[in-house]
């Protein structure tokens, strides 16, 4: 089942604020999954994301399509809402898709995690990180109603020149 952008985005803004209660302690989760216990690497969230190869499986545990705009570099993202602003190096808070002849082909995963002042002027809530990498941003939302964020892409399943966790995948085309 299909829902459309705009109850998806209706739909964000309680997804949202559950996230902005979730991000507020980013610091802490980030430093305790380094302390406690070893972070995942990038192979264990490849691993963890090989099932979503089909995407009727990333659809049926959540992921929903932003539509099927493809920005150039990045793909088609399928947004897990539920998920957003849990910072699970297991669990990405969306996938990203590449168009291909058969549909779609999975190219990476991304995190989001909010400002917690809303102000792209200022950076005082703790950046967040994974893999070593830290977030890009604070940026402003990127449709109404989006807060101001983090994010980190990682493509994991489509080569990128420019490396690893780059925000833009120039083999990645629409």
């Amino acid at each position: 089942m299909r829902i459309g952008t705009k109850k998806k985005r209706a739909l964000l803004v309680p997804a949202v604020a559950a996230a902005a209660v979730l991000t507020s302690g980013v610091a802490t989760t980030t430093a305790a999954l380094a302390s406690d216990n070893p972070q995942p690497s990038l192979a264990d969230t490849r691993a963890a994301t090989y099932k979503y190869h089909d995407v009727s499986v990333a659809e049926a545990d959540g992921y929903v399509s932003e539509g099927d705009e493809c920005v150039p570099g990045m793909g088609i993202h399928y947004i897990n809402f539920a998920q957003m602003g849990r910072m699970d190096p297991l669990k990405p808070d969306a996938l990203l898709y590449e168009p291909s002849g058969n549909g779609v082909r999975l190219v990476g995963a991304e995190w989001i995690a909010l400002d917690t002042d809303q102000n792209v002027a200022t950076d005082n809530s703790p950046v967040p990180s994974l893999f070593g990498h830290r977030f890009d941003g604070p940026m402003p939302g990127h449709f109404p109603g989006m807060p101001v964020h983090y994010d980190l892409h990682a493509y994991i399943w489509q080569a990128n020149p420019e490396g690893v966790l780059s925000t833009w995948n120039s083999n990645v085309r629409c």
